[in-house]
């Protein structure tokens, strides 16, 4: 059965405190994982919830703020510490290149692994990865420095093999892949076989949307449009409108509003301000514009199946 799944390391904003970690997000799509920021804390974050460090594989950072990013360097070295021989892929602004090579010039350390860097286009959306079932692209969002968000797209599935009708028409082992793709069989005999005599339907492709640092901002509404899922920063309140403008952030009415605009299926909000000790009010607020709204609470695991 597939999988595609968030778990939350971390919802604050700023600073770190005793109850909420900086952001930090794992996806699992079908078992291999993406790191989605890298705010301090986070390997410890990974810890707690088991997670091998290991299975990651490729680690994606919005921007250089430092609630964002400042667990990068740790994570790496302990990558290294315990063992790991895999190769390693960072996404974010080209500036961090210059921010890691810094931190092993001067601490005079150095990874057994190979780490890869791929600087991320910080202007306009582009496609920062694909392999044959998933894409992953950047959303331009609107923030002090630049920054983007992360859409994580499933590609169309094949359709799925009838078993017993295979058996039943003698289909041979060559003809699966084409079934799988659509096609009719045709017998040794010539007679056709419809494919959907043959195959059930497809499962639903899923898609994420992680919007991370941003002001309201409706451009980015065609990249995240009918997402399966939808982060959404929000950081204040309704009530603390200004601030928001002031510091390009969004409040929980925004991240609703933009959930409801780009018709996602479910949103979860996240990045709370810690003058925020209770987390009803940004709840409430959302659901009073976008009803499936969900805080982005450490530990839990949103399954994205569910949320269609």
């Amino acid at each position: 059965m597939s999988k595609f799944s968030v778990l939350i390391l971390g919802s604050a904003s700023a600073t770190p405190t005793v109850n909420r970690n900086p952001t930090a997000q794992l996806i699992n799509i079908n078992h291999h994982y993406f790191l989605v920021d890298c705010g301090e804390g986070t390997q410890l974050q990974l810890r707690k919830y088991n997670i091998n460090f290991n299975r990651i594989h490729h680690i994606f950072i919005s921007h250089l703020h430092g609630d964002h990013y400042l667990g990068l360097m740790g994570l790496l070295q302990t990558m290294h510490l315990l063992g790991r021989e895999k190769e390693l892929f960072v996404y974010g602004p080209e500036d961090l290149k210059t921010i890691l090579d810094t931190h092993f010039k001067y601490s005079k350390s150095f990874l057994k692994y190979p780490l890869q860097f791929k600087a991320v286009d910080m202007e306009q959306s582009s496609t920062i990865f694909e392999n044959d079932k998933l894409t992953v692209n950047t959303v331009v969002l609107k923030h002090k420095i630049p920054c983007t968000g992360f859409v994580f797209r499933e590609k169309p599935k094949t359709r799925r093999i009838n078993p017993k009708a295979i058996e039943k028409y003698k289909v041979p082992k060559y003809a699966i892949n084409k079934l799988k793709s659509g096609t009719d069989f045709e017998s040794p005999e010539g007679e056709i076989i419809k494919n959907n005599l043959l195959t059930h339907d497809s499962l639903p492709s899923y898609s994420y949307a992680f919007c991370s640092d941003t002001a309201y901002f409706e451009e980015i509404l065609p990249e995240i449009n009918n997402v399966s899922l939808l982060y959404h920063e929000a950081t204040f309140l309704e009530k603390d409108k200004k601030l928001a403008k002031k510091t390009l952030h969004s409040t929980a009415k925004d991240a609703a509003t933009i959930a409801q605009q780009a018709k996602a299926n479910k949103l979860i909000i996240g990045h709370f301000s810690n003058r925020y000790t209770q987390l009803t009010d940004l709840l409430e607020e959302a659901k009073n514009v976008f009803e499936n709204t969900e805080l982005a609470l450490e530990g839990k695991e949103f399954n994205i199946a569910e949320s269609q």
